[in-house]
């Protein structure tokens, strides 16, 4: 599996994914290594049992995510390379969510690619779609130019780079709205639909809640923190773990190419909110939880 697709090769909310995403949040702050034991008892506050942890791992070390390295005896895991760089790559983008402005430049993929080689094709065309460029014809493809680096990237890896043309341009030229022809070359209703479902999974995560004198739950106070807990963990990795495939296909588009109703820059703030609140007592949480278990 591409290091490209890795991010996206696993249903959010899956045993897979869960796990996907603590090792991708903690296990380079933990020094790179974490016990087998470890991981359990963290997926344990998902709600998700050994049998079924151990089991996912297997999974994620098929895929080269990561790798078994037992130290002094004990069996654990690193990462792969690849997925070192994958996930930088993934820091990067889950965490500064894209948003063209209506004089950035624009990067065009036009290809011409044999039936002798339509397998690659079939990859080009998937990878280029999980990293959020649109379709303007099938061999005619368009994403912000900010991306420009990972469309190389791409091209590099299938051996295809000398039957593809690269073009920087300003705002196309269309026919009819800009509106008609961006719905024409991404399918915005489906990242729309996954903005909404983040929003309605995670809205109340993003207004967080305490309890007061008389144990009833109360909107948390500005300058009042979230507890590190299991449950402060529990929230923060969902969250990302439904959020982490967003910024990948929505290609952040500038508000002219948008419907009015877009829900993008809502489901944006919410995250952020969530990152604030939760970030910090979630890390300090697992923390607790490796040096308790004598890491």
């Amino acid at each position: 599996m591409s290091a490209v697709l890795d991010d996206m090769d696993s249903r959010p909310g899956s045993t897979t994914s869960l796990l996907r995403t603590v090792i991708g949040l903690y296990l380079r702050d933990a020094g790179g290594w974490m016990s087998t034991k470890d991981m359990v008892v963290l997926m344990e506050a998902l709600g998700t049992s050994g049998t079924v942890t151990r089991t996912a791992l297997g999974r994620l070390r098929k895929k080269d995510v990561v790798l078994q390295d037992a130290r002094d005896g004990v069996p654990g895991f690193t990462l792969t390379e690849g997925a070192a760089t994958m996930l930088a790559r993934g820091d990067r983008r889950i965490y500064n969510p894209r948003s063209m402005s209506a004089s950035d430049p624009w990067c065009l993929i036009s290809f011409s690619i044999p039936e002798t080689e339509r397998e690659k094709r079939h990859q080009l065309r998937r990878r280029l779609h999980w990293i959020g460029c649109g379709t303007v014809a099938a061999g005619l493809w368009i994403c912000p130019d900010s991306l420009r680096l990972e469309v190389e990237e791409i091209l590099g890896d299938l051996e295809l780079r000398a039957m593809a043309t690269i073009f920087v341009a300003e705002t196309p030229l269309v026919g009819g709205s800009l509106q008609d022809a961006a719905s024409k070359w991404w399918d915005l209703e489906a990242v729309a639909e996954l903005h909404r479902d983040f929003i309605r999974e995670h809205g109340a995560a993003g207004l967080p809640r305490h309890a007061n004198g008389n144990g009833a739950a109360a909107p948390l106070q500005a300058g009042q923190r979230v507890d590190p807990s299991a449950e402060a963990f529990a929230t923060y990795v969902q969250c990302i773990d439904r959020w982490r495939i967003i910024p990948y296909l929505d290609p952040g588009l500038p508000a002219a190419f948008l419907p009015a109703d877009w829900p993008g820059a809502e489901g944006t703030a919410l995250f952020h909110r969530i990152v604030a609140a939760y970030a910090e007592p979630s890390g300090t949480f697992v923390r607790n939880t490796l040096h308790a278990a004598g890491n």
